[in-house]
């Protein structure tokens, strides 16, 4: 697969308030670049959101003086909402996702019991990227890679030796994500899993999340070889049967994410709230007994 013979600069903002890691993408300043899942800060309490994280974005692209090309999603995350039209109306770009998020659209239309003009077919991004596809940023080359299994919808980006890998895999200490969601598989995270650590030892892997034990500071950048060879639920000798038996007993034992009930339902719509009621109020559903 061809991918940027450019090593990619990558600078990550950490919010600490749902562990997750937004990436500027970019081969230097002055340059094309990428944002790769944005948040939205969003308070559960008073339904109110903000926008101090994607500020945070927007002050680095326009400190370094960046052209915004796309403001891509590895999947629809149940964590946080994404800040994707935020950010398009503050500095331009297109959003995508993975093309096989549709299906996800479907299941959670249901769940959600959306509005029937409501479409399962992605429309709701700019571009939808099939496994393999093509992405340009500039001078960077680089591709999809599908990887499902947390979701059926799940895509980590390569540019040059840099993956972006989504909710596949955390730091080694940490392991894999959970694969009890709608859709989710173990089986067939392990096989992703396999699929990214078949990259070369010295590729870059840049997490989502990180969820640091035992005091650790955080850290959300790790390599193939380190992966592969202190990974807690996949380092090289763990069979695919062992995998799924400690990925289902240890999901079962998981709370559901405090964001999952208003990130899923905007989160799908590429992050824009559901249609105003007539009162001129956006409301997210919260479907009682349905997860």
């Amino acid at each position: 697969m061809s991918t940027s013979a450019v090593k990619p600069q990558v600078h990550g903002i950490f919010d600490p308030a749902t562990w997750t890691v937004t990436y500027v993408v970019y081969e230097k300043p002055g340059s094309a670049c990428a944002i790769i899942d944005s948040v939205l800060d969003y308070d559960h309490k008073s339904g109110r959101t903000s926008h101090k994280s994607a500020d945070l974005v927007i002050d680095f692209v326009k400190t370094n003086d960046l052209h915004v090309e796309w403001i891509l999603e590895t999947h629809a995350h149940a964590d946080h909402l994404t800040a994707a039209p935020y950010l398009k109306q503050h500095l331009s770009g297109k959003t995508a996702i993975g093309d096989h998020i549709g299906g996800v659209q479907k299941v959670f239309k249901g769940i959600f019991n959306m509005e029937s003009s409501f479409k399962e077919d992605g429309s709701q991004f700019d571009r939808l990227f099939a496994d393999g596809e093509i992405i340009n940023i500039g001078n960077l080359t680089g591709h999809t890679m599908y990887v499902p299994g947390h979701t059926p919808a799940c895509v980590a980006y390569q540019f040059g030796d840099a993956v972006f890998v989504g909710d596949t895999l955390f730091m080694p200490d940490v392991g894999t994500a959970r694969c009890d969601f709608p859709g989710g598989d173990a089986k067939t995270l392990y096989v992703s899993t396999r699929k990214i650590l078949s990259l070369p030892p010295a590729t870059r892997l840049f997490m989502c999340h990180d969820y640091p034990p035992n005091g650790r500071p955080v850290n959300f950048q790790t390599t193939v070889a380190e992966q592969k060879a202190q990974n807690i639920h996949v380092h090289d000798g763990i069979t695919e049967a062992e995998f799924v038996a400690m990925r289902t007993r240890r999901d079962a034992t998981l709370e559901m994410p405090v964001l999952i009930l208003p990130a899923v339902q905007i989160n799908i719509r590429a992050g824009e709230l559901p249609p105003k009621e007539s009162n001129g109020i956006a409301y997210a559903k919260i479907p009682l007994n349905a997860l």
